[in-house]
């Protein structure tokens, strides 16, 4: 430690960690962000004879790591994506014959045949997994290919490993252990208090202001999260024009160009890094002063793993996020379509991030209470809730009432279900149960969901109820929830914040031509549109694409057969939101006595696709578009063509398969946000909003999933 490292003394755990690992024994150390994580690992590593292995997703971290190792006079090497095969043999042997200490690798790596016949022949003294959150799937990045680690301790018995993470629930912790083979349970955890940093969540109607207000009032380095690569480039642009020195980062990025931002960044020569989750991990900059989430995280573990690269230098840091509602219902819609335990496990991991945002409780407590860390103190004084604390009531009752539901549903529901019965709200899965029989339903009609959600969060943080995370988030009543219900006492109560959008009214160009059309019904069936848009969380253009309302204003169809031959609907959308409109067209041709076109009863769908079954069904088989394209001797542009006539026509096409493989998740995402986002999903216009980073193919393919999801 003196020799190479110049201190004196460890920190914290990092003793404990160190003895722990250097006698043999599996051992999981949780240390937040700046606790000194490499020194528990590179340290015994040097003490011992061998080479440590050292798993880690992050390439910028291992060269990093690397680098600095060396300068120390330490013999260190890392294999990662971008090695050429002789390179990494190279590396490979060198740690066989050669004095090295410590292999960085990335996880994909260690699944391969060249890997695991070098490492037969290495003297290994410990493994170490960086990250290993990932390995578990109730964790918020989970990675595959960090399940393979645990057969390379079969080519190694008696090896011990050194499991290390900045973020992890009690049920993750325990997922750690279990998937790395730990021969028995061995945590040394230091407290997730990050007692400099201030915790804030906010409202705005303009980001933008605020964000320049923020930045020009306090001096400091600065990390702005956005959730898309678009986004990242127009911050930049604007806080660039503002004197403001910044910079952009995303995966998208060349590696050369993602090395030299962040170097720039971290010399102090760019204030403010502009960028998606893919910036900061691993990177050890001391002196930032904000974080700020321009748009709210998927989940705590990433926000508490992001806002801690704040105030490292133990000054202070201030963790700023902007929430909105709709960026939840967002991630939730982009979420549909993949599989549905994962759609369970990201539900409730954005739930947990809801429960934060809305919560008038201190924050550092919630925070903390997530990490099953429990923190004393009513109010840490420098959270936005404490600082400007809500009024108390008296809630005893409540909590009560709460506690009861759940013993009377014999634990086996979750939240959202449990406040339904509160309200009175009689669905599906109420009525299937007969929970409209029991007492409590409707016993706080008086209240509304937000309420209740409120009061069994509170619950939660108290301990008188634990989510199942291996149910999804099935609640049941602790020992203390019991004692509790056996005996009440009074307990107090803040109502959450309540940040709900009001909409603004939807303002919509009025296009060319119309004014041959019945203009009244026009505006009728476009508040109408509006409204069931609404309804569904969706762009209006989804329901019906304003070509398809002026057909309507010409033919005045009042049945759901006449519905579905209106341009640009076809009987899937007919089906779907069709109703009201045949309604409201009915009652105005009554009462306006209009005489409809006698041909609209017998009109027939026309210019029917000759290729249309053979494209479902290829696209069902998951056969790649360019194969079905050749198949029929059609240019891609032809096929688009062809598909978008049926999904416009009322069919569904699920094409993930095919965009997985052109474009990444956050990519999706991105061009998904913006078509939700749009007043209109015109091809050239989101062509030129993302500056030609996509191709119009791509684009429409995106559009189709849009349209094919939700519209039909």
């Amino acid at each position: 430690m003196k020799q190479y490292w110049g201190y004196d003394s460890f920190r914290d755990l990092q003793e404990e960690i160190i003895t722990s690992i250097g006698e043999g024994k599996d051992t999981l150390g949780l240390m937040p962000t700046g606790g000194g994580k490499s020194i528990t690992f590179q340290v015994p590593a040097l003490a011992q004879e061998g080479i440590c292995i050292v798993i880690t997703p992050l390439i910028a971290l291992m060269k990093d790591q690397v680098q600095n190792l060396r300068k120390r006079g330490i013999m260190a090497l890392a294999v990662y994506s971008g090695m050429t095969r002789q390179e990494i043999l190279t590396a490979l042997e060198n740690c066989i014959f050669g004095d090295y200490k410590f292999l960085y690798i990335s996880p994909e790596r260690v699944d391969t045949e060249i890997f695991r016949t070098k490492l037969k022949a290495m003297k290994v003294s410990m493994i170490t997994v960086d990250e290993s959150h990932c390995i578990s799937q109730w964790g918020y990045d989970f990675r595959p290919a960090y399940l393979k680690i645990a057969e390379i301790r079969e080519l190694l018995p008696g090896v011990p490993v050194l499991a290390l993470t900045a973020t992890a629930t009690p049920e993750v912790v325990k997922d750690i252990q279990n998937r790395l083979n730990f021969h028995e349970g061995n945590v040394f955890r230091m407290s997730f208090e990050r007692k400099n940093l201030a915790y804030i969540v906010r409202k705005t109607d303009n980001k933008t202001n605020e964000l320049l207000h923020i930045l020009r009032k306090i001096p400091g380095s600065a990390i702005i999260y956005v959730r898309n690569r678009r986004r990242t480039k127009e911050i930049t642009e604007l806080l660039v024009n503002e004197d403001i020195t910044a910079d952009f980062y995303h995966a998208g990025l060349d590696n050369a160009v993602k090395d030299l931002r962040q170097k720039r960044w971290q010399n102090g020569e760019v204030r403010v890094m502009v960028a998606t989750n893919a910036f900061g991990m691993g990177i050890d900059k001391p002196d930032v002063r904000f974080v700020i989430h321009y748009d709210i995280p998927k989940s705590l573990e990433g926000y508490y793993q992001e806002t801690g690269r704040a105030g490292r230098d133990g000054g202070e840091g201030i963790c700023l996020t902007y929430y909105s509602y709709k960026d939840i219902q967002k991630l939730e819609k982009f979420m549909q379509g993949k599989p549905i335990a994962e759609q369970e496990i990201g539900k409730q991991l954005l739930m947990e991030t809801v429960a934060y945002a809305e919560t008038s409780l201190c924050r550092r407590k919630v925070l903390l209470h997530y990490f099953g860390e429990n923190y004393e103190q009513e109010n840490c004084g420098c959270c936005d809730n404490c600082l400007y604390p809500k009024k108390e009531f008296e809630g005893q009752e409540y909590i009560v009432d709460a506690l009861q539901l759940v013993a009377d549903v014999k634990e086996k529901f979750k939240i959202e279900h449990l406040v339904n019965i509160l309200v009175g709200e009689t669905d599906t899965a109420i009525k299937s149960y007969k929970h409209d029989e029991l007492e409590l339903f409707g016993e706080g009609a008086d209240k509304n969901k937000q309420f209740w959600t409120m009061v069994y969060r509170r619950a939660l943080v108290a301990g008188f109820i634990e989510k199942d995370i291996e149910q999804y988030g099935v609640i049941k009543l602790t020992d203390e929830g019991q004692k509790y219900l056996n005996k009440p006492y009074s307990f107090m109560l803040m109502e959450d914040h309540n940040f709900e959008d009001n909409d603004d009214e939807e303002k919509l160009q009025e296009k060319g031509g119309v004014s041959a059309l019945d203009s009244t019904l026009f505006a009728i069936l476009k508040d109408l549109r509006k409204k069931i848009a609404k309804t569904n969380n969706l762009p209006p253009y989804v329901i019906f694409q304003d070509p398809s309302l002026e057909d309507m204003c010409t033919n005045y169809p009042i049945t759901i057969e006449e519905l579905a031959n209106i341009q640009g609907v076809g009987a899937g959308k007919a089906q779907k939101y069709g109703k009201e409109f045949i309604e409201v067209i009915k009652q105005y041709v009554e009462d306006n006595e209009i005489e409809r076109a006698q041909d609209m009863v017998v009109k027939t769908v026309a210019n029917k696709s000759k290729f249309k079954v053979y494209i479902i069904q290829n696209i069902d088989r998951k056969i790649d578009l360019e194969d079905i394209a050749s198949a029929l001797s059609l240019s891609f542009d032809e096929l688009i063509k062809e598909m978008e006539a049926i999904v416009f026509s009322g069919t569904k096409l699920n094409i993930d398969y095919y965009l997985n493989q052109i474009l990444d998740e956050e990519q999706q995402e991105e061009i998904m946000d913006y078509f939700m986002e749009a007043s209109s999903d015109n091809i050239s216009e989101a062509f030129d909003e993302f500056e030609g980073d996509y191709a119009e193919e791509d684009l429409r393919l995106m559009r189709l999933k849009l349209h094919s999801k939700h519209g039909n």
